[in-house]
């Protein structure tokens, strides 16, 4: 029952929008409907869905560079080929950004695998919220003058005092 109470009083979530609130509110809501650990058994699960992804991922950098790929694949339980494809698709996108914009959408189509369609309210839709919150908290700190700066400290073009 508690789980029906958080899933349903959360803020809606959309993939390109500014995200409603911080991961410390979020878990603390569920640390109160949910008790202390309340995804943990939703993780291992989360992590072996990721897992094959990244693999993915790796198959298709070192593809592009004419690499063996199996040293950076991990150890993952299953292969789902429809997200295999969604990776391979995201990395025909010649651009970064828009590439990892469709990187991040597989992601975040992902994880509503993680809710069963007869359990919109469960445990599971909230554990889904926590990842696609992530993926929103991300895609928020991304912009242009970020990355500016980002480079500007890589390379050390920023003026002295900035």
């Amino acid at each position: 029952m508690a789980a029906d109470y958080l899933v349903s009083s959360l803020p809606a979530l959309e993939f390109d929008a500014p995200a409603p609130l911080s991961l410390e509110e979020f878990d603390a809501r569920c640390r109160e409907q949910l008790g202390a650990d309340p995804f943990s058994r939703l993780e291992e699960k989360w992590r072996d869905l990721e897992t094959q992804m990244r693999n993915a991922s790796a198959e298709e950098r070192a593809r592009a560079r004419e690499q063996d790929p199996s040293k950076w694949r991990r150890p993952a339980n299953g292969c789902s080929l429809h997200w295999q494809n969604r990776i391979r698709e995201a990395f025909a996108e010649k651009d970064p950004a828009k590439r990892e914009r469709l990187l991040d959408k597989a992601r975040w189509d992902a994880a509503a695998d993680m809710t069963p369609p007869q359990s919109p309210l469960s445990r599971e839709a909230a554990f889904t919220y926590r990842i696609r919150l992530q993926i929103a908290l991300k895609r928020q700190s991304i912009s242009q003058e970020a990355g500016n700066a980002a480079f500007e400290r890589a390379v050390g073009t920023g003026r002295a005092g900035e």
